[in-house]
């Protein structure tokens, strides 16, 4: 039945949504060799619950185009390409963490982490933008969400949480994804305005959505082909996004497993939610530093709107 409900809402003309999303122009590094770490935690929003925590750490570079994935990519040719590996992590958990009891109405404790290979082609005369990826890991107690959150926790002074024994079970990880960028306006580099749209079918998550981004300031120029620059850039974005949501094991558990202590049934998801990322980035010769929040809309029928903050830090190699 699961795979069915996957199946019944590919939608290929809408965006995905997605806790970590390092595919976004705005976030160009502007070279095809860097390192990137990314950390996000619910405490930059003063809550702890819901989208809990997350990291990953990118790495680009040439030599990932020997990458065997890469032949189920598609193929664009005469445009930059860049390639890479990256590590994620995610973590989930209700209102009351504290609880050794099944929050029942609330999302079950999860976690996940996941291998994710990449590719990112830019066509600088249509000014678009193609990134596709494919991730492979677990859902479950093997992910260590337990472990992670409460050493945190007992580091910070913090309330131990106590609700993980009833955390969505191990199950397989494996996803892929499209995220399609076009850029509209730009005025001179103060300004831009780009439409995207992204599609993810997996075990994971299987979503869709459509939605725009903007940057003012002292923009970068992800789509000018002009490479790595070491100019001063300091910048604002927003991307709002609307998505059309297919299944979520983070709420519903895996699609092989039938074991669960707690899961939020498929009738409760809420099919269609809203979503706001915004922040500021700084460029700098081979330094990337980026502040960035989100909201977003109740993803089940019984949740709450949530939201959640987090940083970037990268350095490019050329």
């Amino acid at each position: 039945m699961k795979l069915i409900v996957i199946f019944l809402f590919v939608l290929p003309t809408v965006l995905l949504s997605q806790k970590i999303n390092n595919a976004s122009s705005y976030r160009d590094m502007g070279s095809e060799t860097y390192f990137r770490f990314h950390y996000d935690n619910d405490f930059f929003a003063a809550t702890d619950k819901n989208y809990t925590q997350g990291y990953s750490f990118e790495f680009a570079n040439p030599l990932f185009k020997k990458n065997p994935v890469n032949h189920i990519f598609i193929k664009l040719k005469g445009q930059s390409n860049t390639y890479g590996l990256a590590i994620e992590h995610i973590g989930f958990t209700p209102s009351n963490f504290v609880s050794i009891d099944i929050q029942t109405g609330d999302r079950p404790f999860a976690a996940a982490i996941y291998l994710k290979s990449f590719a990112t082609s830019t066509d600088t005369l249509k000014k678009s933008r193609l990134s596709q990826s494919l991730s492979l890991g677990f859902i479950g107690p093997g992910a260590f969400g337990k472990e992670m959150q409460t050493e945190i926790h007992r580091l910070t002074g913090n309330k131990i949480p106590g609700g993980w024994d009833n955390q969505i079970q191990n199950d397989l990880v494996l996803n892929v994804k499209f995220d399609y960028e076009k850029q509209l306006f730009r005025y001179n580099e103060l300004l831009s305005l780009q439409s995207v749209a992204a599609f993810q079918l997996g075990t994971l998550f299987s979503n869709a959505m459509v939605g725009f981004n903007t940057t003012f300031g002292l923009i970068d120029l992800p789509f000018s082909g002009s490479g790595y620059s070491s100019a001063f850039k300091l910048f604002a974005y927003a991307q709002p996004v609307v998505s059309i949501i297919g299944y979520d094991a983070t709420l519903q558990g895996g699609i092989f497993t039938n074991d669960n202590p707690y899961e939020i049934s498929s009738k409760d998801i809420e099919r269609v939610t809203s979503q706001i990322d915004y922040g500021l980035i700084l460029k700098y010769k081979r330094l990337y530093l980026e502040y960035t929040r989100t909201s977003i809309t109740r993803e089940f029928k019984s949740g709450n709107a949530a939201k959640w903050g987090g940083f970037r830090v990268g350095y490019v190699f050329l």
